[in-house]
């Protein structure tokens, strides 16, 4: 035993070495992060470097190496997210409401406005090394309501600096050897730079550019007040604050200037989930239909999966091992291009399901602009996707079966029907029963089927948020989180933590339901 530790035990300066260097660039990385203003992540990739250390070096800790990496893995991908979502839900974070309120006073004090009463007009000058090449190098000529001449410090394009310092100069820049004016074309092409720039003169005055061949001077628009936080606009003398029920910086409470800042609402977005007509309407409709979806998606594929395992697995027919190829060839193809291709046949104008069914009955169904129409073709098709998965268990279960069973019921006369309801149905449904609630827990989250089939439409009317009639929770927490209407982050984080308490109780049903079968 003890040679053992020896050999198990040797040059632990080296893996303390590697240790220390790895856990030197994880604290390079924090203080990135810190620095940046991410105190959160700094905070965690901290704790999680020190755990690791711990765990890796102490011998009290031997246990737990290997372990750790799984715990790591949990702690990273799902426990962190699930905190952060659930975070998000008690604040404004939209598209409109995305910094911070300290990063929103500072481009509001970088706001400045133009009188009109000193236009400068300008020229700009490119340099000219001895070779006669162009050096990269621009100056710019201001010329100044009293013909007065300025000359900028050189810069460069396209990282022109924020801000250039320009001197009075004795004479014409084009006078000088070594620059080449620019002509209009030029300084169109380099107007987005140019535009970005302040020129600072000697007697303080800012210039910044308003038209093609002039700059003007400029003030701040706001300065910073005595008090914290507060903002005096220039032009009318009125002091903004933070309203931090809105995430806007306003006068009276009503006149909300941009942009917004992330701020915490307390429950609010849950209360519109309840109580916003707008929003409370559509999410009511939408998860009832998400149960509906998810249910009958499992009750539709238990059905026809059965039916096919049972097909298959009757003896008369001949060639089962064709029929069984054939039947889960949708479960082998991928079902991206399954949906796609179902898309195209369930076109409302050129598609062959309405071209078979106009020949036929003479009718065109407008299976993506009515309600129920477009929810029954997603029923159809995620039947078609999810019955092999089923067939696959019920063929396995069914083998499990004793034929005396069949056997005994025949001398009773029992038929087909019979069979089926009173021993095949009775013997798979328990060991089915935890299998079809994971596929229920699925379906209720089966994002890429509503994307790629409806994209959540037709839309429901009333809504104010982006909001379709084939929407499921997930595909209308995705619309609102990334739609192209606007992102309201808040709005579908509560959304999801409420999907994760539904599907948490869902895999706990799952759980009892295992222990419930497994000691049957």
């Amino acid at each position: 035993m003890t040679g053992v530790q020896k050999r198990g035990s040797g040059r632990p300066w080296l893996a303390i070495s590697l240790l220390g260097i790895i856990d030197l660039l994880i604290l390079y990385g924090v203080t990135l992060m810190y620095a940046q203003g991410e105190i959160a992540f700094a905070l965690i990739m901290l704790i999680l470097a020190v755990s690791a250390s711990w765990v890796f070096i102490s011998h009290k800790a031997y246990c737990y190496r290997y372990v750790f990496p799984g715990l790591l893995g949990v702690a990273v991908f799902i426990v962190f997210p699930l905190l952060y979502t659930v975070n998000i839900a008690f604040t404004n974070f939209s598209s409109t409401n995305l910094l911070s309120q300290g990063r929103v006073k500072n481009i509001l004090l970088a706001q400045r406005h133009t009188t009109g009463d000193s236009i400068y007009k300008f020229q700009m000058f490119e340099a000219i090394d001895k070779g006669g090449k162009t050096d990269k190098k621009y100056y710019l000529q201001l010329t100044a309501p009293d013909d007065q001449v300025y000359k900028t410090a050189s810069f460069r394009q396209p990282t022109a600096p924020k801000v250039v310092k320009a001197r009075l100069a004795s004479a014409d820049i084009s006078t000088e050897t070594g620059v080449s004016p620019l002509p209009l074309r030029d300084v169109i092409k380099n107007r987005d730079h140019l535009y970005n720039l302040t020129v600072k003169i000697p007697d303080g005055s800012q210039l910044v550019m308003t038209g093609i061949r002039r700059f003007e001077a400029s003030s701040p628009l706001y300065v910073a007040s005595d008090k914290d936080d507060t903002l005096v606009n220039t032009l009318t003398g009125e002091t903004i604050y933070p309203d931090w029920e809105t995430g806007r910086y306003t006068h009276d409470g009503s006149d909300q200037i941009g942009p917004g800042f992330v701020t915490y609402t307390g429950w609010q977005n849950f209360d519109d989930i309840l109580n916003n007509p707008g929003i409370k309407g559509p999410f009511l409709k939408i998860f009832l239909w998400t149960v509906i979806f998810a249910g009958l998606s499992v009750l539709f594929t238990l059905i026809v999966g059965l039916l096919m395992a049972c097909l298959i697995q009757w003896e008369p027919l001949k060639g089962n091992g064709i029929y069984r190829i054939l039947l889960i060839l949708p479960y082998a193809v991928p079902a991206f291009i399954s949906i796609l291709i179902f898309r195209g046949l369930f076109n409302q104008n050129f598609g062959e399901i309405n071209v078979f069914l106009d020949i036929l009955f003479g009718i065109k169904p407008e299976w993506f602009s009515n309600a129920t129409l477009a929810k029954t073709m997603v029923l159809m098709v995620n039947t078609w996707l999810g019955y092999p998965y089923i067939m696959i268990l019920s063929i396995g279960l069914l083998k499990a079966i004793p034929d005396t069973l069949y056997e005994a019921s025949a001398i009773d006369g029992a038929g087909p029907w019979q069979n089926l309801t009173q021993i095949t149905i009775p013997l798979i449904l328990k060991p089915l029963m935890p299998l079809l609630i994971a596929s229920f827990a699925f379906n209720f989250n089966n994002l890429v089927l509503i994307a790629l089939l409806t994209d959540g439409g037709p839309d429901l009317l009333g809504a104010t948020t982006p909001a379709g009639a084939t929407d499921i929770l997930v595909s209308y927490t995705f619309r609102l989180a990334f739609g192209s209407y606007g992102q309201d982050y808040g709005l579908a984080s509560a959304i999801a933590t409420i999907i994760f308490l539904i599907v948490g109780v869902i895999a706990w049903l799952n759980l009892q339901a295992t222990k419930k079968y497994q000691s049957v």
